[in-house]
């Protein structure tokens, strides 16, 4: 997000400093977008390094350092953590275990959610641990594990 304020700033500066000319206007238009696509087109770490020297060429770091080095809203070490669960939307459904008397009724479980035949769902379910469907959703995830929990089977969502 900060990388947009950045741009829409310098497009500001540069339009409003811009003459009226219509060739000056479309060269500064042609360089911002090629500036923009060079941006865009960096990688996290390389975003990274551009934002502490594009800093450094302003000034800024004796703004920060100044201010006593203040932690900006949303940095720090719980927020990486809390970004991550709040991002999570799609689980993993894994069987750990299950009762062996239990056995054909997870297969035929496992069939009704799975495309697979029941050689293939047999040979699954003998896997254990081993996950049974990926990508799905909480709620989706959530009714599976408890069908499979009735007919005695052990699952984890991840």
């Amino acid at each position: 997000m900060p990388l947009r304020r950045l741009l829409f700033s310098a497009a500001r500066h540069f339009y409003s400093s811009a003459p009226s000319g219509g060739v000056a206007a479309e060269s500064r238009t042609q360089k911002l977008e090629r500036i923009a696509d060079g941006l865009l087109s960096l990688t996290k770490a390389e975003r990274n390094d551009y934002s502490i020297l594009f800093r450094l060429k302003l000034g800024l770091d004796r703004l920060v350092q100044a201010g006593g080095g203040a932690p900006t809203p949303g940095t720090g070490p719980g927020v990486e953590a809390a970004i991550e669960e709040k991002e999570k939307t799609a689980f993993d459904i894994k069987l750990e275990k299950f009762d062996a008397a239990a056995k054909i009724k997870i297969i035929k479980e496992v069939r009704t959610f799975t495309d697979l035949g029941l050689k293939e769902a047999k040979e699954l379910v003998e896997k254990a641990p081993v996950v049974l469907k990926k990508g799905v959703t909480k709620e989706e995830a959530e009714a599976i594990a408890a069908k499979l929990k009735e007919v005695g089977a052990t699952v984890a969502l991840e």
